[in-house]
């Protein structure tokens, strides 16, 4: 490939990951960076934990781009008593007289799973399957998702009484981990104004399943130099308190560091940056841009990190040069 069709592929994906953020924005004010972070996080096949205050759009947000990506989109809303099948589906006896599958809601393409944190484990642990592999297993059966499959996950970060906290393996299930801040004054008008009002802005499909897997694909062909991964590598493994090179502030403080699944999300992540940049190369910047977000629900604290008010990002900030 040469140069101008280099140049020609990434505008062609800037264009459209800008039209994607603008049909958006129609229907949802302020927070940038989340609607970046979240339409990259997508592109990039990976599932997304939303964390905030209720009432500050993170549904909108996601029925807004199911909208735009002309995807299958389905809510599903956890509660204690919601039990596994209410997820996947179960067998019912069909008027022939047999057995037939009844597909649940996790059969979207965009699966809201709104305050995961309030269903048990056990109802928890029927979307594993479905976020890694992309499938869901009921009795003997495996039945495949349909192509684009996104979980992105909503919990409230204050309100834990009746909750029940995500397993560290499945908190490993999601690519990157995003808090949704109280909007500013002058997008708490612009957001009373376009929800109280009669006329809201008509939102248009800008995209579809096909596009949304070729912008994937592109991303994927983003070369990364050897330092820069050698980077990346590092700072993950810096985020263990095992390893010699970690910052005191990680032996400190960390129980357990990254998974490598983490080290898989920076790369991910960094080479869509690196496309937004107008880049066909991985920079540290990137890697640091996305360490913040694909690391900090995989480090888990110990009780003097909590009891002190040490947060994962500030114990990131440590591992970054």
């Amino acid at each position: 490939m040469d140069s101008n069709e280099l140049n020609i592929q990434i505008e062609r994906f800037k264009e459209d990951f800008d039209l994607i953020g603008n049909e958006v924005s129609k229907a949802f004010v302020g927070q940038k960076a989340i609607v970046e972070n979240v339409s990259a996080a997508i592109i990039a096949g990976g599932n997304v934990l939303l964390e905030g205050l209720p009432g500050l759009g993170k549904t909108r947000l996601v029925k807004t781009l199911g909208k735009v990506l002309d995807l299958s989109f389905s809510r599903i809303q956890f509660t204690p008593d919601l039990m596994p099948a209410d997820i996947t589906g179960t067998d019912i006896i069909s008027a022939a007289g047999g057995f037939e599958f009844q597909k649940g809601p996790v059969f979207s393409n965009i699966v809201l799973a709104d305050e995961i944190n309030r269903a048990t484990p056990k109802t928890q642990s029927a979307l594993l399957e479905a976020m890694q592999e992309k499938t869901v297993t009921v009795g003997k059966l495996t039945y495949e998702l349909p192509k684009p499959f996104f979980v992105l996950a909503t919990q409230n970060p204050i309100e834990m009484e009746g909750t029940y906290p995500l397993p560290e393996a499945q908190m490993d299930r999601f690519i990157i981990k995003l808090n949704v801040d109280f909007p500013s004054k002058e997008e708490l008008k612009d957001i009373v104004l376009m929800t109280t009002a009669n006329d809201e802005a008509e939102i248009k499909s800008v995209a579809d399943a096909n596009k949304i897997m070729q912008m994937g694909e592109a991303a994927r062909q983003v070369p990364i130099a050897a330092p820069v991964l050698e980077y990346a590598i590092d700072l993950v493994s810096k985020t263990h308190p095992s390893n010699a090179q970690a910052p005191e502030t990680v032996k400190k403080y960390v129980v357990y560091g990254s998974s490598p699944r983490g080290a898989q999300a920076i790369i991910t992540m960094a080479r869509i940056y690196a496309l937004l940049d107008s880049r066909f190369n991985v920079a540290y910047d990137d890697i640091n841009k996305a360490a913040f977000l694909a690391l900090s629900h995989r480090l888990f604290l110990n009780f003097e990190a909590i009891a002190e008010g040490i947060t994962s990002e500030a114990v990131l900030r440590t591992c970054i040069r």
